[in-house]
């Protein structure tokens, strides 16, 4: 983490002058606005600016990026230019330090744009490295906060020091997206505990494990976790315990977009947002009372692998939540420790390293065969390792980012040596 900063907020901001960036003026859309009658905000999942262009209307409210999104954008050369420039600034720093530096201002300055283009909130993502670090959460969120007040949203991710960390972001008043939720109960710990802005349920990852592991066509339990997410979250709102507002995220199809109508807010990818709108088909009424039964292989597979503690939070998970709330631990390993020996040991397993090797071998969507004794015997759950699948993900892109980065500062280098 980089404690001392070298770029300013104001030299940040100034290498916007390197773009031609014009706030856009687009039409409405009668298609996306009978959502926004059921009561559902709009936010546009992508951070690749010449799509988001040709689908963009004013009833979408937000864009939001994230370490996949960013890469994406990033490798296709558009900063290239711009990271030199960044680096002269910087040349004091070890490779390490600049790359770190590099990948930030580029975060913040992708962002930038977004705003100006759109004139929409941009939610953006922190770097992987920082995913348990709860002071370069905090430093880092606030830098990108000073970026845009009144347009950033911080996206963290549900980890233990992600927990502590976003609490003291809202506690200064900046808002958070807290990320890579799977479940009710994850749900419940971020919203009550962090109390951001908004929480996340990625329902098209949880199909996809149920599929791709043959446990069942995958059909409805993102849709159920997210509509029984979005009851528990009004709960605890109307109680006074959390203002959170829910994200139906990593949406798949565009009928997931009607049998969702009414939850607090959609990210939705560009391809589904020309899907939906080809299908033309529109939300006659709120739909988050109508929460579908599953289609699984093995109806046992419910009990036997605790598939309820995906759109259940239990007695003594909510117990443990609200004592937390009295007093947080102030690291993530103490949360840990706290939260195993209440009850949730599940939820922050313990695993060597050779386990965490398989996991992110996985990719996004974790090979079940290899978890289910552990599953089976509570030791771990299938949203944790969404989570944590979800975050070695996350950390492969932004690897590539830092190399991207990393080859055009020694591309530069060896130009400056032979001239």
């Amino acid at each position: 983490m980089i404690m001392t900063h070298p770029l300013s907020t104001l030299s940040i901001i100034n290498l916007l002058d390197h773009f031609n960036d014009t706030t856009i003026t687009p039409k409405t859309s009668s298609y996306w606005a009978s959502y926004l009658k059921t009561g559902s905000y709009l936010w546009l999942d992508t951070g690749d600016i010449e799509a988001a262009l040709k689908i963009w209307t004013p009833d979408f409210s937000a864009l939001t990026t994230n370490n996949t999104l960013l890469n994406n954008e990033i490798q296709k050369g558009v900063y290239d230019e711009i990271i030199p420039i960044i680096a002269t600034k910087i040349s004091f720093l070890s490779e390490h330090d600049q790359i770190k530096e590099i990948a930030f201002c580029l975060n913040a300055i992708h962002g930038l744009r977004l705003v100006k283009l759109f004139n929409a909130q941009v939610s953006v993502e922190l770097h992987t490295d920082l995913a348990h670090d709860i002071a370069g959460i905090i430093d880092t969120g606030r830098r990108l906060h000073q970026c845009a007040p009144n347009h950033f949203i911080i996206k963290v991710p549900f980890t233990a020091a992600g927990l502590i960390a976003a609490r003291q972001l809202k506690n200064k008043g900046i808002p958070v997206n807290f990320t890579l939720d799977f479940s009710v109960r994850q749900n419940a710990f971020s919203s009550v505990i962090a109390q951001p802005m908004y929480t996340n349920v990625f329902l098209g990852r949880l199909g996809a494990y149920l599929s791709s592991n043959q446990l069942g066509e995958g059909k409805y339990i993102g849709e159920k976790v997210t509509l029984e997410t979005q009851h528990c979250l009004r709960i605890l709102n109307r109680k006074g315990l959390t203002q959170t507002r829910l994200i139906a995220a990593s949406i798949r199809n565009s009928d997931q977009l009607n049998h969702l109508a009414g939850t607090d807010v959609f990210t939705i990818p560009v391809k589904i947002a020309e899907d939906a709108l080809k299908s033309n088909i529109v939300p006659e009424k709120s739909h988050i009372n109508d929460i579908p039964e599953l289609d699984l292989y093995d109806n046992e597979a419910i009990n036997r692998l605790h598939l309820k503690k995906l759109w259940q939070v239990s007695h003594h998970e909510i117990q443990t939540i609200l004592h937390l709330t009295d007093k947080l631990p102030e690291t993530g390993q103490e949360l840990e420790e706290y939260a195993r020996e209440h009850g949730c040991r599940d939820l922050f397993p313990i695993l060597s390293k050779e386990e965490h090797q398989l996991l992110k071998q996985d990719g996004k969507i974790p090979n079940h065969a290899r978890w289910e004794n552990k599953i089976v015997a509570g030791e771990i759950a299938i949203d944790t390792l969404l989570n944590l699948a979800g975050l070695y993900s996350f950390e492969t892109d932004q690897q590539q980012l830092d190399l991207r980065i990393k080859g055009i500062l020694k591309a530069k280098i060896t130009e400056k040596d032979h001239s």
